[in-house]
């Protein structure tokens, strides 16, 4: 029990209780002083005669035999089992025991989810050294709008009759040591789209006098297409993709989309898609510009850029 040491009736208390009857009190008075009951009061002093080295402690409510407890034997052999990921079900059929009863004993064990078996793999963080060493590339498809929908408004009556206008595509890159963003928001993914894309982000960057030597994407069917190798080998830039179903590996791009997701394309209500791809630039300017980032001290990007070139600006 969770209270505090010199509250009525806790250890302290109670040691005053006995200690007041045996001094010579009655055992109505020193209860009445102590704010319990007559009955409380004999249950204490009870035990304080029963042991006279009672400190006075709450005691567990659990009993002292238990002829039914589960033995330490068949604790490890349901562990044993659900460690090669059998089903509580299973497990309880197998063992003969009633479900309800190896549910608890997993739950208790931690095993009551079979992900728990999975061990989590470290976290490993990286950043590199020089502005251009790594890009990240990603895309997030939006559905387009026609007026403000129910994620601002809450009334979905007739939202499915806005369905199936079709989606835009916002297309990122990243600079992995300064943050550095580059963004565009276009009608396709095709490996077409994602070269142009790629196109005017290196000729972006190389203004700002970052020198790109390496881009990191997915495998997406735009990134593995022929007419994105093409004109990653004319820029003389080297591909990495992430390992299949690994999209923390390209987390800085992750997590861009999220933060702008955020703060652009659901902070505010947007009447058509054309007024909301309107707004990416500008947004992604504060970003660039003015909006401070953890990850690298609260600068910003381009403060950052700036002190790894080694600029004065």
């Amino acid at each position: 029990m969770n209270m505090h040491k010199n509250a009525r009736l806790t250890p302290s208390g109670r040691a005053l209780l006995a200690g007041r009857v045996q001094s010579g009190w009655t055992v109505k008075a020193a209860a009445l002083a102590g704010g319990a009951s007559l009955r409380t009061a004999y249950k204490w002093l009870g035990r304080c005669r029963r042991e006279p080295s009672e400190d006075f402690k709450d005691r567990s409510s659990a009993p002292r035999r238990c002829p039914r407890r589960i033995s330490p034997q068949r604790l490890a052999e349901i562990e044993r089992l659900r460690r090669q990921r059998m089903s509580g079900v299973a497990i309880a059929r197998q063992l003969d025991m009633p479900r309800s009863t190896v549910g608890a004993i997993l739950r208790r064990l931690g095993l009551g989810k079979l992900s728990a078996l999975q061990p989590r793999e470290p976290v490993i963080r990286y950043e590199r050294e020089r502005p251009g060493e790594l890009l990240h590339l990603d895309i997030k498809s939006l559905g387009r709008i026609d007026g403000v929908g129910h994620r601002i408004t809450g009334d979905r009556a007739g939202q499915s009759r806005k369905r199936g206008i079709g989606w835009d595509h916002l297309h990122v890159a990243i600079d992995d040591a300064s943050r550095l963003a580059y963004t565009e928001v276009l009608p396709g993914l095709t490996g077409e789209d994602a070269a142009g894309f790629l196109d005017r982000a290196l000729a972006w960057y190389a203004r700002l006098g970052v020198k790109v030597e390496r881009v990191m994407t997915d495998n997406g069917s735009a990134y593995v297409s022929r007419r994105f190798a093409q004109t990653l080998t004319a820029a003389g830039v080297r591909h990495v993709r992430t390992r299949p179903f690994r999209p923390r590996t390209n987390g800085k791009a992750e997590r861009f989309i999220q933060t702008s997701l955020r703060e652009w394309a659901y902070a505010r209500p947007y009447v058509s898609s054309d007024q909301r791809a309107a707004a990416i630039g500008p947004w992604t300017d504060a970003y660039n510009l003015v909006r401070p980032h953890a990850g690298i001290g609260d600068l910003s990007p381009w403060q950052r850029l700036n002190n790894l070139l080694g600029n004065d600006s």
